[in-house]
């Protein structure tokens, strides 16, 4: 028994400090996670979501600090007693999410591993086998040092812990597992390869027949039923291919220029998911860093998810001299764990990323800039939604004109292009009088 509560304990002590590290490198990135889990879709706990972040720093500072009391034998009945609680409630949460289909991956493992909710129960269910067994045999769990040594090492691990916290959130996360990694390249991560595994979906059709609801199942094709239909319900019963950047896009107002961007070399780009939540102290440095930026030859944007009035707002707060583009929050929230954050674009590749506390680090050395490419516009012209020519237009006389349409609409042109295998960027439809 003394040898099998030994063996687990290294095991449990050494899983608890590998996973908590790897979150306490990303506390935001687990404060998100916590804020999912909170949410009213999955715990309906929703005035917790504006401590996540506390409640981040907590927890995995306190799963570190167990690892490290359990391997070298401090305090043993608190810690396999704080382990067990720990334990017991993790994999509840994760069966929770798993049976109810809630949350698509637990974040154990930060964005190091992704486990899908059926893998993260399973492994809390190991995990648990192995923490009652330490419970068991707690009276086996001997100090690996005298106590003296022991209060000693086991102070540093939880000063360590806070330490370690405090500085990549004052920062940016010591290493980096996500898509937008330095030297990785975005245009590369959002492409799907050809034989890339399609999911598989399964169709329930709901008919009324002979007055009774009837179900009949298949992978997408209408059945051949006798009866009224009443409504269709999908299940995904695999996930296909998802590449790594999936919800990441530059817009404009009424267009995509996310490619344009991507093609780029020397691209500044400040990144604020939320200007309205923007720290005053990051965005009073980007005045400065910006317009030097500009001096030396790079482009600036801004990427954020707020709306036309916060970015006019935020400029003329700061005196910023370079327009906001949108994107996705959760994309943004993804890019850089800071608000505001840096990027350096070069063709699509992360050269460069900090906080905003690391600013004046940032390298700008002077670059050649491009001339600024002359778009010209490729305009449909119409007479009474007929297709026309711009000269043809130009010989109307003015008193037999009623309205003239000017079109810009995205969707609409889309709609138009496909139709016509043309790139139109936009229209104008000249109305006669009757």
């Amino acid at each position: 028994m003394k040898i099998l509560v030994n063996i687990s304990r290294l095991l449990v002590g050494g899983l608890f400090i590998f996973s908590g590290l790897i979150k306490l490198n990303d506390p935001i990135g687990f404060s998100y996670k916590l804020q999912e889990y909170f949410s009213a879709d999955v715990l309906n706990i929703p005035f917790l979501e504006p401590y996540a972040l506390i409640i981040s720093v907590f927890v995995v500072v306190f799963e570190v600090v167990l690892g490290v009391f359990l391997l070298i034998g401090y305090k043993p009945k608190f810690t396999v007693w704080s382990l067990l609680v720990m334990i017991v409630f993790f994999t509840f949460l994760t069966f929770y999410a798993a049976y109810f289909e809630k949350v698509k991956d637990c974040g154990c493992f930060g964005d190091f591993l992704k486990l899908d909710p059926w893998e993260s129960f399973w492994k809390d269910i190991i995990l648990l086998v192995l923490v009652i067994i330490v419970f068991i045999g707690v009276k086996y769990i001997k100090p690996l040092f005298n106590k003296f040594t022991t209060t000693i090492i086991a102070l540093i691990g939880f000063l360590g812990s806070l330490w370690f916290g405090y500085h990549v959130l004052m920062h940016l996360p010591t290493w980096d597992f996500r898509a937008y990694k330095i030297e990785a390249n975005i245009r590369e991560g959002m492409s799907v390869p050809e034989d890339a595994a399609k999911p598989i979906q399964e169709f329930t059709w709901v008919f009324k027949v002979n007055g009774k609801e009837e179900e009949y199942k298949t992978d997408g094709s209408y059945p051949e039923v006798d009866g009224e239909f009443l409504r269709v319900d999908t299940k995904v019963l695999q996930e296909g291919y998802q590449p790594p950047v999936y919800d990441f896009s530059i817009e404009g107002d009424d267009n995509d220029l996310t490619e344009q961007f991507l093609a780029e070399d020397n691209l500044i780009v400040i990144v604020s998911y939320s200007l309205e939540k923007t720290e005053k102290a990051g965005a009073e440095k980007l005045k400065r860093f910006a317009e030097k930026a500009n001096k030396n030859g790079y482009k600036v944007i801004g990427l954020t998810a707020s709306g036309k009035e916060a970015k006019q707002e935020v400029n003329d707060m700061y005196n910023l001299n370079f327009d906001w583009y949108l994107c996705d929050e959760k994309a943004l929230k993804t890019v850089v764990r800071s608000n505001p954050g840096i990027l350096e674009l070069d063709n699509g590749t992360v050269k460069q990323k900090m906080h905003w506390n690391d600013i004046e680090d940032f390298k700008l050395p002077k670059v050649e800039r491009k001339p600024e490419p002359v778009v010209k516009d490729n305009i449909l012209y119409t007479i009474n939604n007929k297709m026309s020519t711009e000269e043809e237009v130009a010989t109307i006389n003015k008193d037999s004109i009623a309205e003239i349409k000017v079109l810009k609409d995205k969707t609409s042109l889309d709609s138009i292009n496909k139709v016509n295998n043309s790139n139109y960027n936009g229209h104008i439809n000249v109305i006669l009088k009757e």
